[in-house]
């Protein structure tokens, strides 16, 4: 077993060996992950943060030791609060991060990927948030282009919007909408929920394939072709522009 951690920005993650392949996720820069299998150009990981599995390319990430990938994953974990932020290594250049970055080992402005010394002076996220503060993070991404497998604010889905934004609270969710949906409480009604409770959504088979944050007022906000708020009711979603019914509700639940 091997072990990495990713040294840019914002990596794809791919369903398999080969660059036309379908991007499934994106991987943000100081997340670290294991690697289950090594071939020429291309390795299979699993994040650590939730055990997501896809593709990445051999030169996008750079190799830790096992003892490293464990002080990781024990270390509380600090995140880039800013939507696009810089980073400077100890030779001056520039990287940007994107919002919800890991800052592995962040102390006093600096952190370190193995031998490499960057600074960060930009705002943080490291402690759990009230649950009131999960509707104030998701307005952030508001108008966010939608992309399968994307979740920063250059583009993200809807159970990457979620996540990334329970993340930024101190919360942790699985990374696609039927798997979030297996997480949390069921509430019987829709007056039942609070501001930052999650509704779930599913397809003419039964599969959940949506998912979004409801707000107050029986509204929610969620990433359908961009991170929008439209209205919610028994029936499901009901887009404010098209007047019509667009997603079908199957289940609110309960997160914290």
């Amino acid at each position: 077993m091997s072990y990495g951690i990713c040294n840019l920005s914002i990596v794809p993650l791919r369903l398999e060996s080969t660059d036309t392949s379908e991007m499934v996720n994106q991987v943000l820069f100081g997340e670290h992950f294991k690697v289950l299998e090594r071939e020429n150009k291309w390795s299979k990981i699993s994040l650590h943060f939730d055990s997501y599995e896809g593709y990445i390319d051999n030169k996008q990430f750079e190799e830790i030791s096992e003892e490293t990938y464990h002080q990781l994953s024990e270390e509380n974990p600090k995140y880039s609060g800013e939507l696009i932020d810089f980073i400077t290594n100890n030779t001056s250049q520039l990287s940007t991060i994107s919002i919800g970055s890991r800052l592995p080992f962040l102390h006093n402005h600096s952190f370190n990927i193995n031998d490499r010394i960057f600074s960060y002076k930009g705002i943080t996220f490291s402690e759990k948030l009230p649950k009131s503060e999960i509707v104030q993070k998701a307005f952030l991404f508001l108008n966010t282009p939608y992309l399968w497998g994307g979740k920063t604010p250059f583009g993200i889905d809807c159970s990457g919007f979620t996540q990334l934004v329970y993340k930024l609270c101190g919360h942790q969710l699985l990374r696609d909408a039927k798997e979030q949906a297996t997480q949390g409480e069921v509430l019987s009604f829709i007056e039942e929920s609070e501001p930052g409770d999650l509704a779930f959504f599913d397809n003419e088979e039964g599969t959940i394939t949506h998912v979004g944050i409801i707000m107050k007022d029986y509204n929610i906000i969620h990433a359908h072709g961009k991170v929008r708020i439209d209205k919610l009711d028994h029936s499901g979603i009901y887009n404010v522009d098209t007047q019509q019914h667009s997603h079908k509700l199957r289940v609110i639940k309960k997160m914290i």
